[in-house]
């Protein structure tokens, strides 16, 4: 009779946990959608801006490359708070120092100042981070065979949003120009209101808190860590698991390779003529990045994930190779861009679920917000690359360049899957 009772309560948590969990991922659906649409606002038109600012091209990396700084700065500290206090009241915080950045960057655009749009798109970039951590709150309560997707379709619901904020750029220019403001800061403006969407949407409707649900909250005795302690922790967590190792490699170049071309692709379109199609590409680029996200999360489930990591870095270096013949045949271009934004998706779905699973439960929180720091630091650091490099080389080398680091990236996950220590 004790066993039956046993068995019907442990059901009964299994469902609450089932429920919570479609709660949770209802509310990242409109989570997501809003926050990708406010950082596609801004990705459509930060290197113009930037470019317009200093009256050059070479520095115009720096509006991308502080936004994903930002998103780096932001991992740590939100792993830290959510850790502490759960996923609802961190990605409430993050989305809101993301309004305030992109009404500064608007009104440093409308101005001229420089300095303050870099501040502007920092601050942005914690709303890119809170998008990035939404992916981790549907891998809180998700089934282990399912994990991989519960991930993908995180990813794959930012698609509209993701799509409509680059494809809206021009209304959203045209009406900031009636105003009578700079067209250029009108997708920002309404990046703003997206932002305030996207917060609201999680205040009001993540509850029960996932993570709280999860158990992965620290205990309320323990002592508080400092941040570069907690990330030295996590890097030591990483460094002893195989699987964690090939996770982040994923994460990381997939991260930085497409972060370089994309936010260079606008201003490689506009030497060639083609500036008022660089929205569109932008927007072909990002339902790469979001719209198959479901079949890659379903491969990486049924098929491991080292496989599709496997998949993504040739994927990833098509697209790359792609982006260096359209110099030559610029129509290029538009699949070079979809199948960079596809390698991005299946090397950031299969990266995040192995390194999830490869360490431990109570570090799970501390090793992803570290995790997601390196991804952003060596974006931006891309970011800021990918205009110098641009300038001084041409954009074929920066898209050579990104090539290369698929190639390494491929080479690392073959070897992987030879050696057992390696989940997949």
């Amino acid at each position: 009779m004790t066993g039956v009772v046993e068995s019907s309560s442990a059901g009964a948590d299994e469902a609450q946990r089932d429920a919570v969990q479609r709660r949770t991922m209802r509310t990242l659906v409109g989570m997501q959608a809003a926050g990708n649409a406010a950082i596609a606002s801004v990705v459509a038109v930060s290197s113009l801006l930037a470019s317009d600012l200093l009256g050059g091209d070479t520095l115009a990396g720096f509006g991308g490359a502080t936004l994903t700084a930002g998103a780096a700065f932001i991992a740590v500290p939100l792993a830290q708070h959510m850790r502490r206090h759960g996923r609802r009241p961190g990605l409430v915080i993050a989305y809101g120092f993301a309004v305030v950045g992109s009404l500064a960057a608007a009104v440093a655009g409308q101005l001229g100042w420089f300095p303050l749009f870099l501040l502007g798109t920092f601050l942005i970039g914690t709303g890119q981070g809170a998008n990035l951590a939404g992916r981790y709150a549907a891998a809180d309560l998700a089934r282990p065979e399912h994990r991989a997707r519960a991930i993908s379709v995180v990813v794959w619901t930012g698609t509209l949003g993701a799509v409509l904020g680059p494809t809206l750029a021009t209304a959203e220019k045209n009406a900031a120009g009636s105003a009578g403001f700079n067209r250029l800061i009108g997708p920002l403006l309404f990046g703003a209101a997206y932002f305030l969407v996207a917060g609201a949407l999680v205040w009001t409707f993540m509850r029960p808190d996932p993570l709280v649900v999860a158990g992965g909250l620290a205990p309320v005795d323990e002592p508080k860590v400092r941040r570069v302690a907690q990330a030295r922790d996590a890097f030591g967590i990483i460094r002893r698991s195989a699987g964690a190792r090939l996770g982040l490699l994923a994460m990381v170049i997939s991260q930085t390779s497409m972060v370089a071309v994309m936010t260079m692709t606008p201003l490689h379109m506009k030497d060639h003529g083609q500036s008022d199609l660089s929205a569109l590409v932008i927007a072909l680029h990002i339902v790469g990045m979001y719209g198959l996200a479901p079949l890659a999360g379903i491969a990486a489930d049924r098929a491991g994930r080292v496989r599709v990591i496997q998949g993504g870095a040739a994927i990833l270096g098509l697209g790359t190779l792609l982006s260096v013949l359209a110099g030559y045949h610029p129509v290029l271009i538009f699949a070079g861009l979809f199948l960079l934004g596809l390698g991005w998706s299946c090397g950031l779905i299969g990266g995040s679920t192995l390194l999830t699973e490869s360490v431990p439960v109570p570090d799970r929180v501390a090793v992803q917000g570290s995790a997601d720091l390196v991804m952003g630091v060596c974006g931006a650091l891309g970011a800021i690359a990918s205009g110098v490099i641009k300038a001084e080389l041409g954009f074929h080398m920066l898209a050579n360049a990104a090539t290369i680091a698929a190639a390494v990236l491929l080479a690392v996950a073959l070897g992987a899957r030879r050696r057992p220590t390696v989940a997949v």
